[in-house]
């Protein structure tokens, strides 16, 4: 994506190819700064601290951890033990979102594969890249095929502007390029059809105002951004055609594990007739669990809740909000069950949210 003009994605191998740059997205919309992953333990703090989020940029930041624990490894000698147990580390950085646990697999998969040190390492670089530019062309492919969703909506409002609310952050900085929930709006724009997103806030780290309004604001979509809890009223008010969310895990039955308070913008929107779309692409899916209710719920830090970033005369602060001896409860995701989603929009299409729609797009899994 172009920001200022300039083509950015929020991780790349830096010049010196054992170095991993990622923007360290805690500091935006107010400070961009750009920080060096250059062993195991940088990674997984980078994931765990959400200089990096979103469940596709997890992935395949988890997969460049792979290729650091290899071109890192002691003596140069990139054994079994050592990658098992530094994958094993890269898996436990954050529970909720199956990327992570996907990426690093599929590369030590792949390296495991190989005799030589060298080639090991060769490898796992190569394998982080595939899958680099793979979630890259899925959230394309996401927006190719969310396009005809708001294109139906725009032609029944003779081209008004098309009113999607979005939840957190599901942009290419949660992914590589485009987004997920993003894509379709990124296409629908680019392609002159007039849209406008409301932009939840998002609660308590502010994943909406600071990172979806600074993207749809760099690429001059219309956007407002809103408290977490206007959604009902606009909603009520005819004055949101669609809600178009993303998500860090999805069951392969339907059920959906994104950003806290993604479950209640469901509920209002199947209150009023309001359609539901969850954009992801394959990688998110989890072939395994059935039930939702199943998929872990991390508890952050309660700090996250207790303090607000912002801008005070130039200079990034926290503030302190509540009673300073108040205690607090930081749930990261909810649950929004099937019954509740319209659709999924994939890098294959659309379909229902139930397991046999899924599974018709995905057969290799069954």
């Amino acid at each position: 994506m172009k920001v200022d003009g300039k083509d950015l994605r929020p991780i790349w191998l830096n010049q010196d190819p054992e170095i991993v740059n990622v923007i360290d997205q805690r500091f935006l919309p107010h400070e961009f700064i750009v920080a060096d992953l250059e062993t195991v333990n940088q990674v997984i703090t980078a994931i765990k601290e959400m200089y990096v989020r979103g469940a596709p940029l997890i992935g395949v930041t988890g997969a460049y951890g792979v290729y650091i624990a290899a071109v890192s490894a002691p003596g140069g000698l990139v054994t079994d033990d050592h990658m098992t147990a530094e994958c094993d580390r890269l898996k436990a950085a954050r529970p909720t979102a199956v990327n992570l646990s996907w990426g690093v697999d599929r590369v030590l998969e792949r390296m495991l594969n190989e005799n030589s040190d060298s080639a090991r390492v060769d490898a796992a670089l190569d394998e982080a890249r595939i899958i680099e530019e793979e979630e890259a062309e899925n959230c394309r492919q996401i927006g190719l095929h969310g396009l005809p969703l708001i294109q139906e909506i725009s032609k029944k409002k003779n081209n008004e502007p098309v009113n999607i609310l979005t939840h957190c952050n599901a942009g290419w900085l949660a992914c590589i390029e485009y987004g997920t929930a993003t894509a379709p709006m990124y296409t629908a724009f680019d392609n002159n059809i007039d849209i406008h997103v409301w932009v939840d806030e998002t609660r308590p780290l502010n994943q909406g105002s600071r990172l979806t309004a600074w993207e749809l604001g760099k690429h001059g979509i219309k956007h407002t951004v809103i408290a977490d809890n206007t959604g009902g009223h606009l909603m009520q008010h005819g004055m949101v055609d669609m809600v178009i969310v993303g998500t860090d895990r999805t069951t392969h039955t339907g059920d959906v594990a994104n950003k806290i308070g993604t479950y209640l913008k469901a509920l209002a929107a199947k209150d009023n007739n309001i359609p539901f779309y969850v954009a992801l692409p394959s990688s998110t899916f989890d072939w395994v669990l059935k039930d939702g209710m199943d998929i872990p719920i991390e508890e952050r830090n309660p700090d996250e809740i207790r303090y607000v970033q912002g801008l005070d005369q130039n200079r990034t602060t926290n503030v302190l909000v509540p009673p300073a001896d108040s205690p607090a409860g930081n749930y990261a995701f909810d649950v929004t069950p099937a019954r509740l989603v319209t659709g999924f929009i994939t890098e294959r299409g659309t379909c229902k949210a139930s397991e046999k729609d899924i599974m018709a797009l995905f057969p290799e899994k069954l």
